[in-house]
């Protein structure tokens, strides 16, 4: 893979990453309920599960999803439900008492591996990556391609997906910014709670 290939798959990989959606918003519910830890975890998973797609379309296999409408439907499907899952209990936040503000970070009761779930099954359980990989990525992969591309092309969108949630959960979770969050918590909450509710309507409408 040649310097200058790499620099637009770099390019496009940003692209992605930086659309907002529901990954965004499970990464910033994840920092502002429980910590910037949590949310790191969060776009260390999630970009594992995009890895997953990567590797999937250097193996050839990604074209399943374009050739089976059913099974891009089923994954979407599962998707929809856990972001409706997600999206509830955003919506059934409870206050948290002013009181209870300086030590939020040690009473959550959310662990890493809670994290971790979110992060990874909200990027496989999301079939548009897969198509996505093979609208824009194909031009990057080619018959003749070896491992060593291959293994650039799977890290390279790797290392850019997670980066990039990682410095989203780093900026929120400090500053001026993260003290606006924390007095409007409770309606933060609820707001991605029925963002994550109406992507997975729009969703099962679709």
């Amino acid at each position: 893979m040649t310097v200058t290939t790499w620099l637009s798959l770099l390019l496009v990989c940003l692209m992605g990453a930086m659309f907002p959606g529901a990954s965004l918003a499970v990464v910033l519910r994840q920092t502002l309920q429980n910590s910037a830890l949590h949310g790191v975890v969060t776009a260390v998973s999630h970009a594992l599960g995009v890895g997953v797609y990567a590797l999937l379309s250097v193996l050839g296999l990604g074209l399943l999803l374009q050739q089976s409408p059913i099974l891009t439907q089923l994954i979407s499907y599962a998707g929809a439900i856990y972001l409706l899952w997600i999206g509830v209990q955003g919506l059934l936040a409870k206050p948290h008492s002013s009181s209870a503000h300086a030590g939020l970070q040690t009473q959550q009761t959310a662990s890493l591996w809670d994290a971790a779930r979110d992060g990874f099954m909200i990027a496989l359980l999301n079939p548009k990556i897969g198509l996505y990989f093979l609208a824009l990525f194909s031009q990057f992969i080619h018959v003749g391609m070896g491992k060593d591309a291959k293994t650039l092309f799977v890290l390279t969108i790797i290392m850019v997906d997670g980066l990039w949630y990682i410095l989203v959960s780093l900026v929120l979770s400090r500053g001026p910014l993260l003290a606006w969050l924390k007095q409007h918590q409770l309606w933060v909450e609820r707001a991605l709670g029925l963002v994550l509710i109406l992507i997975a309507l729009r969703i099962f409408l679709s």
